[in-house]
């Protein structure tokens, strides 16, 4: 398991490469990259900053993980947040699941993403023509985390 928040850039490529060296249990990883976009709330963004409380950060993404771990089998999971000024096309999540079938992988995979959206104390800061502004919380990433309680 590799839990990590960062300023550089990672590889997708490189990350599932590693999770799958000299392992033959794995019947599949699914993964999800977020990315920075050029646009949000109708207007231009020409960069992010994104911010995160060290250490109780890496606590709730370790406490997203283990709570994947109890609603499917799951091999091993990379989960890399990162953290800084991001210019749009940069990429910014990388959620990848190991496990021997699809199916566990894919919505470990998707359950992750739409809970670290609600619960990691991540703050975004936009650049726009218009000045900088903090992103609040979208209703859709609460809807979407909803669907996932017990």
């Amino acid at each position: 398991m590799k839990i990590v928040v960062q300023i550089e850039v990672f590889d997708l490529g490189v990350e599932v490469n590693a999770m799958s060296q000299g392992r033959t249990d794995i019947g599949a990883i699914a993964s999800f990259v977020g990315l920075a976009r050029d646009m949000n709330e109708g207007s231009g963004v020409q960069a992010m900053t994104l911010e995160h409380y060290p250490g109780m950060t890496e606590k709730v993404l370790h406490d997203l993980v283990e709570e994947a771990g109890t609603r499917w089998i799951l091999l091993d999971v990379t989960l890399i947040h990162r953290v800084g000024r991001l210019l749009p096309g940069d990429p910014i999540v990388l959620v990848a699941v190991a496990s021997s079938h699809r199916a566990d992988a894919f919505a470990a995979c998707e359950f992750i993403m739409d809970a670290l959206k609600t619960r990691a104390p991540f703050w975004k800061k936009e650049e726009t023509a218009e000045g900088e502004r903090w992103v609040d919380a979208r209703i859709s990433d609460n809807a979407a985390a909803a669907r996932w309680t017990r």
